[in-house]
């Protein structure tokens, strides 16, 4: 059945190109908005204005007699049909309490917090019309007072956003022990303190977020096609919201332009959609507006941190101590929290072998979108503090920010290290990975290109990050199925979730490995709860999690298929032997085809159905190595090189990985210099609206190439891959990697006083007005 001579070729380690992009670049990709099934209408939200009001009253008369309207839905009409608020964050105040969040609704009672929220909705049956009837839907509100910066929200006084919300309080944590810090502290020569600000941001995915769902009364389900990352998860949040079993639900994931973590989960959109469709009994579909991405959709980031380091006069790091507020939005969701008082501490002490800590981290509830996952989701906040915080300290106590790293390395030899916050790592060669990254950037040759640059009048400086990640969002369990089919090909299906990472093309290559086919002959099939059920793709699992299931999957199938063959060729099943698609009996010319095996079965297939656990998370870690040159004259930044060495453990696909550090850079570049999300403290209106308003990073952001280089050479050990996690790697290392090279700029050219006040995102006018601050 194989023709291909060398279907390897096409397995892990070698640079396939993603099999999903041919249909892509074709403009034969169906997205959810591609499906319009007969009879399908049109769903448009009543948006609040305000930030922060009571609802009086919700007038939908005049909209329910507009032309094609089929139903308009309030707060009200909502909860009198029993539909749920969607669950707050499990996680605690300081009194023990329970967390303080609003009641969030599908559709707003009562109150609005946020410009944005979803006050009702208008189905009808074109876009035109639920517009038109939208905007005749009469609401009565009476402003309140708001608040939406974290300095407003936790000054006395504030207005709160629920009454349990002391001081706007949600939730906070702390880790460590106050009482070994202090000491820590007392007995340093040095002790570093800085005010570190990570600006709010918006994930920004090509595709917004799109629901069509369909209501079949003969079954009594609902069919919910849309982009997400985790289908799974939206259908147990509707099924939960609505009152519904879960197997009356379906969640279709079709190709999806881009999630970045902003498509984890369900919105109270998805939930509103498949309420109407159901209510209805005909298709309902939504596409958000560029605008109303911008108001709604889970922001990323948004927290100030009040961090020190005490070092003694060798500089090794005795302790670290970090205040931090983390502004959550209007409500307090469990991935909002988490990400900020759980998951960022847990990576905090990143590479550095620190043992005493003193950490307090608050959730802070405020007038303004809530926030959730984020590419990195808490580990770029936890990094580029620590980041910052090592090169300060290099300037302030004058040894060399190379050698500082050396000296407060974890080594090798300590692995597994248990960190503070009792994660373990598994394996790591932090310093070595830094040793390749300064030969890649030749850091050496570094002055003389800082010479020519200002022989131009030009100020040249150097960045660098050494850190860590954690990935896998504590789910370790996968499932797949396996299919070998008498038509020759391998059938595989996995709950994880394409959302342009290439990752059906990896999942395939490691079918190539364990089966030995071409790679032609395998489909990979994701995207639906029918087929099975998974955590999908968030936290850079879909490789070390989905990955690792695939290969055990896949043993399994060829161990039933080694029991089948030996049944047909009546011989013992420790006689056969697999290889290349062809089952063989050892020392003998007796072979049986794969496929042929497979057609000899009553189903005409092998099919397994395979559960698996992965024993931990995985630990990438990278230096990342940055050039930058200043402007004086304008402030105006230009990224000249970028260098990096990362540890992804084994590489599967070196094209695809390459495109993820890529990619995931520009992501942190672009918080570096230009993106934020503005909200104006005086009204609560968001300023940063539209593509016209909010700063997005450009392809031309970087001077040159990337250098992405892996190294391998210290596999995980928690998987049987020895893969690592990598989408949200590059991420995680350029936002401090460019901060401290501009950083380094000011220093080398007798402004090393202004670098504690640098203040994301980079800005020509900011940094301008920076170096002619007295």
């Amino acid at each position: 059945m194989t023709t291909d001579t060398n279907p390897m070729r096409f397995g892990s380690g070698q640079a396939v190109r993603r099999l999903e992009d041919e249909k892509l670049l074709a403009g034969a990709g169906r997205y959810t908005d591609d499906v319009a099934p007969a009879g399908q209408s049109w769903l448009c939200f009543v948006r609040s204005p305000y930030p922060h009001a009571r609802l009086v009253a919700v007038d939908t008369a005049a909209a329910r007699g507009m032309p094609g309207v089929l139903g308009v839905f309030t707060g009200a009409d909502l909860d009198q049909a029993g539909v749920k608020p969607m669950p707050g964050a499990p996680f605690k105040r300081a009194d023990g309490a329970d967390c303080a969040t609003p009641a969030r609704r599908v559709l707003a009672l009562e109150r609005v917090r946020f410009v944005g929220e979803p006050v009702a909705i208008v189905v009808a049956q074109t876009l035109t019309q639920a517009r038109d009837a939208a905007e005749a839907v009469m609401v009565d509100y009476q402003e309140l007072p708001m608040v939406v910066d974290l300095r407003g929200a936790t000054a006395e006084g504030a207005p709160l956003l629920c009454d349990e919300g002391t001081g706007n309080i949600a939730a906070e944590m702390r880790h460590g022990s106050a009482e070994a810090t202090a000491q820590a502290f007392a007995k340093a020569s040095h002790v570093v303190a800085l005010d570190v600000l990570n600006q709010r941001v918006v994930a920004l995915t090509i595709e917004p977020r799109t629901v069509l769902a369909e209501f079949d009364p003969a079954t009594d389900r609902i069919t919910i096609r849309m982009s997400t990352q985790m289908p799974s998860g939206v259908r147990d949040s509707v099924c939960d919201a609505i009152g519904l079993a879960k197997d009356k639900v379906r969640v279709v994931v079709g190709d999806v332009g881009g999630g970045f973590g902003m498509k984890t989960g369900a919105y109270p959109e998805d939930i509103a959609v498949a309420y109407a469709a159901r209510a209805l009994r005909r298709p309902v579909k939504w596409v958000a507006d560029r605008s109303e991405e911008f108001l709604t959709t889970s922001h990323g980031r948004d927290i100030e941190a009040k961090a020190e380091l005490a070092l003694d006069a060798q500089g090794k790091i005795l302790g670290l101590r970090i205040r931090t507020h983390a502004n959550v939005g209007a409500y307090a969701t469990a991935t909002g929290v988490a990400i900020q008082l759980l998951i960022g501490p847990w990576v905090q002490t990143s590479v550095y072998d620190i043992q005493t800590i003193d950490f307090h981290f608050k959730a802070v509830l405020t007038n303004t979108a809530p926030t959730g996952a984020y590419r990195g989701a808490g580990r770029p906040e936890a990094i580029y503090t620590m980041e910052r915080l090592m090169d300060e300290a290099a300037r302030q106590t004058g040894i060399d920010r190379i050698e500082l790293r050396r000296r407060n390395f974890i080594g090798p030899a300590q692995m597994p290290y248990k960190n503070p916050m009792q994660q373990v790592y598994d394996t790591g060669a932090f310093e070595s990975v830094m040793d390749q990254a300064l030969a890649l950037a030749d850091w050496q040759g570094f002055d003389a290109r800082a010479a020519e640059s200002k022989r131009q009048g030009r100020m040249r400086g150097l960045g660098i990050a050494t850190f860590l990640e954690w990935t896998g969002g504590n789910v370790f369990e996968e499932r797949v199925t396996v299919a070998v089919r008498a038509d020759g090909v391998i059938e595989v299906f996995s709950a994880v979730n394409a959302m342009g990472q290439g990752i059906a093309t990896t999942l395939a290559q490691l079918v190539v490995d364990a089966f030995g086919v071409p790679i032609a002959q395998v489909h990979i099939v994701l995207g639906d709860t029918d087929r099975g059920d998974g955590f999908g793709s968030a936290g850079s699992r879909s490789l070390f999690a989905g990955g690792s299931a695939v290969r055990v999957g896949a043993e399994r199938t060829i161990e039933k298929g080694r029991e089948l063959a030996a049944q047909e060729l009546e011989v013992a099943t420790a006689d056969v032997e697999y290889a290349a698609g062809v089952f063989k009996v050892a020392g003998t010319d007796l072979k049986l085809d794969l496929f042929t095996l497979a057609g000899k079965q009553a189903e005409q297939q092998i099919f397994v159905d395979s559960t698996s656990t992965v024993s931990g998370p995985t630990w990438p870690n990278g230096c990342h190595i940055t050039e930058v040159e200043i402007d004086p004259p304008t402030g105006e930044i230009s990224i000249q090189t970028y260098a990096s060495v990362n540890d992804v453990g084994r590489v599967v696909n070196p094209l695809i990985v390459r495109g993820q550090l890529e990619g995931g850079a520009v992501q942190g570049i672009g918080q570096a210099l230009c993106e934020r999300v503005v909200y104006d403290s005086e009204t609560g209106q968001p300023l940063t609206g539209s593509l016209m308003d909010y700063a997005a990073p450009r392809a031309d952001i970087i001077a040159t190439m990337f250098r992405m280089e892996m190294d391998e050479s210290t596999p995980c050990k928690n998987n049987p891959l020895g893969v690592k996690g990598v989408g949200e790697l590059g991420t995680i290392g350029a936002t401090p990697a460019v901060v401290n090279a501009v950083a380094d700029a000011l220093a080398r050219n007798g402004l090393a006083d202004r670098t504690p006040h640098l203040d994301m995102p980079l800005t020509p006018d900011r940094v301008w007005r920076l170096m002619q601050a007295a």
